[in-house]
């Protein structure tokens, strides 16, 4: 066990918070990478290290979310120690980053170099120069702010020489350097065939044996790999995942075998097993959207649904259903069904649900997958970007398939899965048996027995964030405010009499419920009246305009103020209403 975990004071009781791991990576520390670049090996290990670099910093410059790599620094160790890259921000800098590992590719894969001894120091040298670079970088960027202060700082030097000899060297080395910020120094021997048997260790297998007056508070591990692309690409993708360990992330709380409410906690770590494709925008074919048929389906821009072609998966492999792992499958599952398509005549119907039913007999039969791959036709179509995803087709007892996308190799994360050989305490098992016997067993499941109350909380949400609007009374208001001044007047104005001589006088001052009817023309008023008479309490509409029509066609004198009438009685009829 290295010094950091004897140290490392207990975690806490309390339950863990989901969200702090998921929502952020608060305690990544800043990475600095020191390549050997020594003959005569540098020119076998040049290019597949160089590769794995090129295809990691183009992931790791395109992720969006959380920061998983604050800062970055690189050296090289040949004829001399040289830094090839300070200290610099890793997204969005795809291009100097490219150019590094460019300019370390330039370095020479042959000569010779003064001896172990002079290597030794180098290493020693490049270390304690990128500790001090760090120091300085903290110090000149994080004015006093306590979130730049608790960044450290992980080494990891890659070299081909045999792994223990180069850890001894830096033990040496190192003892009386100041390395408060160094959090783990690892050392990654890449190997090939025909020298594996120089150190003859097992492959994972890192140094757990760390001198008591060497550092404190830093862990010092070896690890061997192949000297290949993908095992290089797995080793820098450990960067991206979460490296805080001051703290567990999950407590999995189960029932107690005995009559007490304090119940059993297991207390757990968890790790990411693959990149989600939603934090790489710059590809939209990478089946990121499986959250609805349109989402799925390929759509062009200012051209109708019924145009596009149906997107086309071609199988390529079928895969044993005991030997496909769940944790390579992402996204929201897909249910295929066969077709019912009015554009295809009833014998193409039939035969294509004949097809399809026999599709599904024989996976579930043999107990297969199909693996599926989009055509390669369509890859170009978007955009040109050349990114294409994988499914997985699985059978199902009914008539109908399910797809889901699968994980492809840049996706990947690193996660160790040993198996263990040993037989668990029988103290364990007692108490946990225990707690199982507790809860209650379900041959099937059903997803209606379970409610997570989402209703309610997006109705509580929804009233709280808008404006309440009543829905009788402010309707009710408006009514009674519009009719409350037509109970007053209306037994007066039923009493008093009326002067059709003066009546358009007395327009200007009485109540609305006198303007009710309508005045007759001022130029007219007295042949008006005259034929007319006085105008009964109740007058109908119609008649009052049959009759002016009409004494206005005996009378044509002034046809323009007759309809004035017309329209300021259209006027008046308008405000009755």
């Amino acid at each position: 066990m290295s010094m950091d975990n004897r140290k490392r004071p207990a975690g806490s009781s309390n339950s863990a918070n989901l969200v702090y791991w998921s929502s952020s990576f608060p305690r990544q520390p800043a990475r600095v990478l020191i390549v050997e670049a020594l003959p005569p090996w540098w020119s076998e290990t040049c290019p597949v290290l160089c590769d794995a670099l090129d295809n990691f910093l183009s992931l790791a410059c395109s992720l969006d979310g959380p920061c998983r790599i604050p800062l970055l620094s690189l050296y090289a160790i040949s004829r001399q120690q040289e830094c090839l890259l300070p200290f610099v921000q890793v997204r969005g800098n795809l291009a100097r980053l490219h150019s590094c590992v460019e300019e370390l590719r330039t370095l020479p894969g042959e000569g010779c170099i003064r001896g172990a001894a002079r290597g030794a120091e180098l290493l020693r040298q490049a270390v304690l120069d990128s500790l001090l670079q760090f120091k300085q970088y903290i110090r000149h960027t994080s004015n006093g702010s306590q979130a730049s202060n608790n960044i450290s700082v992980e080494v990891t030097v890659v070299t081909s020489q045999p792994g223990r000899g180069v850890v001894r060297q830096l033990e040496t080395g190192l003892r009386d350097a100041d390395l408060v910020s160094l959090k783990r120094l690892l050392v990654v021997q890449m190997y090939s065939a025909a020298d594996w048997g120089q150190d003859n260790h097992s492959a994972e297998d890192p140094i757990t044996e760390t001198d008591d007056s060497l550092m404190l508070g830093t862990e010092v591990d070896l690890q061997r790999v192949e000297n290949s692309v993908f095992t290089m690409e797995t080793v820098l993708k450990a960067w991206l995942q979460e490296q805080g360990g001051d703290r567990e992330h999950l407590h999995l709380l189960l029932p107690s075998p005995m009559d007490t409410p304090v119940p059993v906690c297991v207390k757990c770590d968890m790790q990411e097993r693959l990149i989600s494709p939603a934090l790489i925008p710059l590809s939209p074919d990478l089946g990121v959207k499986t959250e609805s048929v349109r989402d799925f389906l390929t759509l062009t821009k200012g051209s109708a649904n019924q145009g596009q072609p149906p997107r086309r998966l071609k199988a390529i492999k079928t895969l044993r259903a005991d030997g496909v792992c769940e944790s390579l499958l992402y996204g929201l599952p897909l249910v295929l069904r066969p077709t019912t398509c009015w554009q295809l005549d009833w014998d193409e119907m039939e035969t294509n649900h004949n097809m399809f039913h026999a599709l599904c007999h024989s996976l579930r039969s043999r107990d297969l997958f199909l693996l599926l791959q989009v055509e390669p036709a369509q890859r170009s179509t978007a955009g040109g970007s050349g990114v294409y995803s994988h499914y997985l087709l699985q059978p199902s007892p009914s008539l109908s398939l399910l797809l889901k996308p699968v994980v492809s190799r840049e996706l990947l994360l690193p996660c160790s899965l040993p198996v263990s050989t040993q037989q668990p305490a029988p103290d364990a098992v007692h108490t946990i048996q225990g707690c199982l016997t507790q809860l209650d067993e379900e041959c099937v499941f059903n997803p209606l027995s379970l409610s997570s109350n989402l209703y309610q909380h997006l109705r509580t949400r929804g009233l709280i964030s808008q404006p309440r609007y009543p829905y009788r009374l402010q309707p009710a208001a408006a009514h009674r405010d519009q009719s409350q001044p037509l109970e007053g007047p209306k037994p007066t104005a039923s009493r008093q009499p009326r002067q059709p001589q003066n009546h358009g006088r007395q327009l200007g001052t009485s109540s609305k419920v006198r303007a009710t009817v309508a005045p007759l023309p001022s130029s007219s008023s007295h042949s008006s009246s005259s034929s007319l008479g006085p105008p009964p309490a109740k007058a109908s509409r119609p008649a009052l305009r049959l009759l002016s029509s009409s004494s206005g066609s005996g009378s044509r004198r002034a046809p323009a103020p007759t309809r004035q009438g017309e329209d300021n009685d259209d006027d008046d009829s308008m405000l009755i209403q």
